[in-house]
C-alpha cells in the first residue's frame, strides 16, 4: 500500500511538470504562428502583469495589503531610465539599482508600518503612492537630475530601437519572451520560496499572527521581508515597462489606477497562492484589452463597465479567486489519469 501510495505521488509530480512543461511549450510557439503585433502586445501586457501581481502577492502571502505599488514599478522605471538617460547605463545594469531604489523606499515605508496591526500598512502605501506621483508630476528638475515634470521622461532611441545590449528592440516578439521568463521566474520563486521555512512562516502569519508570534515567529521581520522583496522584483518590472512602452507618464506609471489593477490582477485570481496572479491575468487582461479595443472609440467609458461588472462577478461567486477552482480540476484529472487499484474488502474477499 505504501509503494502504490508513492507510486501515486510521483505520478502526480510528474502530470503536473507536465503541465507546466506543455503551457510554457505553448505559451514560447505563440509568437511563431501568430504574426499579429497586437495579439503578441496582449500576450506581453498579460505576462508583465502576471509578474507584477505575483510580486506583488509575495506581500499578501504574509498577510497584508498593499495598494501602491505602482510607486515601487515607478521609481524602478524612472531609476533606470534615468540612468539611460542621462549617464549611458544599460538598462540591464540599471534595472538591478531600479530594483534596489525601490527596495529602499520599502524599507522606509515597511519597517515602521508593518509592526502595526490593522490597515496602517495598505494606507501607507496608498500615501506613499500618490504623494510619489505628485512629487513627479511637479518637479522638473531634482539638482542635475531630470525627471520631467507632468509630461514625464521618454526613453532614447538608439539605432532606431535596434539595440538589444541597450534592452531596444525593433519587434515585439523580444519582449515577449523576456516577459515570458520574467513571470515564469517569479513564479517559480514564489512556489520555492512556499516551500521553505519563510513560507510556511508566512502562512502561519496570515492564518493567525498572534498564534504564531506565540510560536517564537517574529511577524514583523517576515513580513518586512516579504515586502522587500516584493519592492524589488517590481523595481525590475518597472524597467521591463520603460523599455516596452518608451516613455514614462507620471500619471500611469505612478498612479493608483496602476497600483489598484495590479491589486485586481492578484485578487481575481487568488492573491494568497502561487498560480493565482498569472490565471488572474490570463483573464483580466486579454478582457480589458479587448473591451477597450472594440468599445473603447465608439462608445466611450462602456468598457470600463464591462470590466467592472465581470469583476463583480468573480468577487461575488468566486472570493478566492480562480486558483482554487482550477487547482481543483488538476487535481480531478489527475485522479482521471492516474487511477490505483483498489483495496476494497470486497476485492479482497475474492472478486
Amino acid at each position: 500500500m505504501e509503494q502504490e501510495t508513492g507510486m501515486r505521488a510521483l505520478a502526480q509530480r510528474l502530470g503536473r511538470r507536465v503541465v507546466i512543461i506543455a503551457a510554457l511549450t505553448v505559451a514560447a510557439i505563440i509568437p511563431l504562428v501568430v504574426h499579429n503585433p497586437y495579439a503578441i502586445h496582449i500576450g506581453i501586457l498579460i505576462f508583465l502583469y502576471g509578474y507584477l501581481a505575483t510580486a506583488w502577492g509575495l506581500v499578501g502571502q504574509s498577510g497584508q495589503l498593499s495598494f501602491g505599488h505602482a510607486a515601487f514599478l515607478g521609481l524602478g522605471a524612472y531609476t533606470s531610465t534615468i540612468l539611460f538617460n542621462q549617464a549611458g547605463v544599460t538598462p540591464w545594469l540599471g534595472m538591478l539599482a531600479g530594483g534596489g531604489i525601490a527596495m529602499a523606499a520599502g524599507a522606509g515605508i515597511g519597517y515602521p508600518t508593518l509592526r502595526l496591526r490593522g490597515v496602517y500598512f495598505a494606507l501607507a502605501t496608498l500615501a506613499f503612492a500618490y504623494s510619489l506621483q505628485i512629487f513627479v508630476r511637479t518637479t522638473n528638475w531634482l539638482g542635475p537630475i531630470r525627471i520631467g515634470a507632468g509630461p514625464g521622461l521618454h526613453v532614447l532611441l538608439v539605432n532606431g530601437g535596434n539595440a538589444p545590449s541597450l534592452f531596444q528592440f525593433p519587434s515585439k516578439e523580444p519582449y515577449y519572451y523576456i516577459a515570458l521568463g520574467m513571470v515564469a521566474g517569479i513564479v517559480a520563486l514564489s512556489y520555492y520560496l512556499n516551500r521553505t521555512r519563510i513560507g510556511y512562516y508566512w502562512a502561519a502569519i496570515r492564518g493567525d499572527p498572534d498564534a504564531a508570534e506565540s510560536l517564537g515567529i517574529s511577524v514583523a521581520r517576515y513580513r518586512i521581508r516579504a515586502f522587500l522583496l516584493s519592492c524589488f522584483l517590481t523595481g525590475l518590472g518597472g524597467t521591463f515597462y520603460a523599455q516596452y512602452f518608451l516613455a514614462l507618464d507620471p500619471r500611469r506609471v505612478l498612479g493608483v489606477s496602476l497600483s489598484i489593477e495590479i491589486a485586481l490582477v492578484g485578487i481575481v485570481g487568488g492573491w494568497q497562492s502561487v498560480f493565482g496572479p498569472l490565471l488572474g491575468s490570463l483573464v483580466l487582461i486579454p478582457i480589458g484589452q479587448l473591451t477597450r479595443a472594440q468599445l473603447g472609440s465608439s462608445l466611450p467609458g462602456l468598457h470600463l463597465l464591462i470590466y467592472g461588472v465581470i469583476l463583480m462577478l468573480f468577487i461575488q461567486f468566486l472570493p478566492q479567486g480562480l486558483n482554487s477552482p482550477v487547482m481543483r480540476g488538476l487535481r480531478w484529472a489527475e485522479a482521471k489519469v492516474w487511477r490505483p487499484r483498489e483495496y476494497s474488502t470486497y476485492e479482497r474477499g475474492g472478486k
